[in-house]
């Protein structure tokens, strides 16, 4: 053994032998938290809020409404879920906007637009003045569904995208619990004065955000891609865990935006500037196969977000908790609490594991729970339905499945979509791209919410939670199929992993041999391959 050893020394003379310690063979310290990008997330996702207020304070205000304004089941329908519809105007107009003026003052934007239309909901003297309000409102709603996460996106240092990223989230279900006890503190006004409280009250939350964000830095790549490079650097200096970071961050963005590695200047002339131009075609007449396949995942994931139901849960559980069996209005009140209070928990929860676990085992692990609970929940309202006495059992267990439910879409489905779509599309794409993604969830999400007491009245409520359970099944298939992992990975190399739909696995396992040839990466972590 020592002649192996000293030939080896014979062989190398050159190469000084040096004493290794215990601390050479320690674990590579994982950087802290920047808490710069910290405190720019949670001001961003601020505007979060706004959509998940409006969908927790009708949840229970259109009950109100109704008795009011003597409307009809469509008449509500229509109110609860158009807003939606109205939403796709704001994020259409959020991609091009966010281009054009930068993702910071679309944030404002999103705030003026919204607290405008909260006042006129406050002061709606009527059907038609209600619905005309909505649709400010969901304008403002689908400018901040739209830039909430591209922004945090892409002031995030890699090692904690997941987790900030999943803040817009966080704050949907924040908002979600705070129109719930909207609810329940403004009950107990007459009719026609507590649903104009419980929908004005949204403009605080609009006010807040508009004030905050102009303390806020701009996007790191939004500027660069204006030739701005030395503000770019300062924010990417502020929001990277380490002037190495920050350094190799801007490397990569300066590759994507066609600017030379050697130019270091604060601004430079940048050959096209990015408001938009081209991007409509790129992402559907002419796509390349990644865009291609990643159009695909954000269409899919978005769409069967909203499909498996939680918008019926969340915005109908007072009709759910009163078909289990609930009569009392104030009791109905109080489990809508406890139904946002759980999706906020877990919501919580699902944010310190997307950077541990990874994106697809939370959202495989997430899809499954939310197929048992959602087919265990059809089962116990069909039972009741079909019971002629009060059955205990059966209500007790729907409740815990609609809590069930909301605990297992929050650990993942609820996130994921917002975290994996605004990181997955190249720079050029990402606004409008995002923006798809958002046009997809809002139009899905309209058409279960104005629908679903049509749907429960043509095939029991029951049939209409054994239809979710079957949608949720579809997608548990199709994630698993198409949706590869991209914890780890910095936004630029992201895109080595599309273009081969469900062969994306031999990509991942090319790119590891290629690590395994060309060696380790002196105990740092490889934040991605090269095709």
């Amino acid at each position: 053994m020592s002649a192996g050893l000293n030939s080896e020394r014979d062989v190398n003379p050159s190469q000084p032998t040096t004493e290794k310690t215990l601390a050479d063979f320690d674990p590579v310290k994982k950087p802290k938290r920047n808490k710069f990008a910290f405190a720019c997330a949670i001001t961003a996702s601020v505007a979060s809020i706004l959509l998940g207020y409006d969908i927790g304070v009708m949840s229970g205000a259109k009950d109100y409404i109704k008795i009011d304004l003597k409307l009809s089941d469509t008449q509500v329908g229509l109110l609860v879920g158009t807003i939606n519809w109205y939403s796709l105007v704001g994020s259409a107009a959020a991609g091009v906007t966010s281009d054009w003026i930068g993702r910071r003052y679309t944030i404002v934007v999103a705030g003026a637009v919204f607290f405008a239309g909260a006042l006129l909901m406050g002061f709606s003297t009527n059907y038609a003045f209600l619905m005309i309000a909505r649709f400010v409102a969901g304008i403002g709603v689908g400018f901040a569904l739209m830039i909430a996460p591209v922004y945090t996106t892409e002031v995030s240092p890699a090692s904690s995208r997941g987790f900030l990223t999943s803040f817009p989230e966080v704050f949907i279900n924040a908002g979600i619990l705070l129109g719930y006890v909207s609810n329940y503190a403004f009950s107990k006004l007459p009719t026609n004065l507590g649903w104009r409280i419980m929908l004005g009250v949204g403009a605080i939350p609009s006010v807040f955000l508009v004030l905050v964000v102009i303390g806020m830095p701009e996007s790191p790549r939004w500027l660069v891609m204006q030739g701005r490079l030395g503000d770019a650097r300062k924010v990417l200096d502020k929001t990277s865990d380490t002037k190495e970071e920050s350094q190799q961050r801007l490397s990569e963005i300066k590759e994507v935006a066609g600017i030379p590695q050697d130019c270091n200047d604060d601004v430079v002339r940048v050959q096209k500037k990015s408001h938009g131009e081209g991007v409509w075609k790129e992402l559907f007449i002419h796509p390349t196969r990644p865009v291609r396949h990643i159009l695909l995942c954000v269409i899919g994931i978005h769409f069967f977000q909203q499909a498996s139901g939680i918008d019926a849960v969340v915005l109908y559980s007072t009709n759910i908790f009163e078909k289990a069996g609930i009569t009392s209005s104030n009791d109905k009140l109080l489990a809508t609490v406890a139904v946002g209070f759980t999706k906020t928990v877990f919501i919580l929860v699902a944010t310190f594991l997307l950077d541990r676990i990874g994106r697809r085992p939370l959202l495989l692990s997430s899809i499954g729970g939310m197929v048992l609970s959602l087919a265990t929940l059809g089962f116990g309202l069909t039972i009741i339905d079909h019971s002629h006495e009060k059955l205990p059992w059966a209500i007790a267990l729907s409740i815990a499945m609609v809590l069930a439910y909301v605990a297992f879409f929050s650990i993942g489905m609820g996130p994921i979509p917002w975290v994996y779509s605004s990181e997955i599309f190249p720079l050029r794409l990402r606004a409008q791209g995002t923006g798809v993604g958002v046009a997809v969830n809002r139009v899905t999400s309209g058409v279960i919410s104005t629908t679903f007491i049509m749907l429960y009245e043509a095939i029991s409520i029951g049939g209409a939670f054994f239809l979710f359970a079957g949608i949720a099944t579809v997608a548990w298939v199709f994630f698993f199929a198409c949706f590869p992992e991209t914890r780890g990975r910095t936004l630029e190399d992201t895109e080595v992993l599309f273009g081969n739909f469900i062969s994306w696995r031999s990509v991942l396992k090319d790119g590891k041999k290629e690590e395994g040839v060309h060696g380790g990466n002196d105990g740092q972590i490889q934040m991605g391959t090269k095709a």
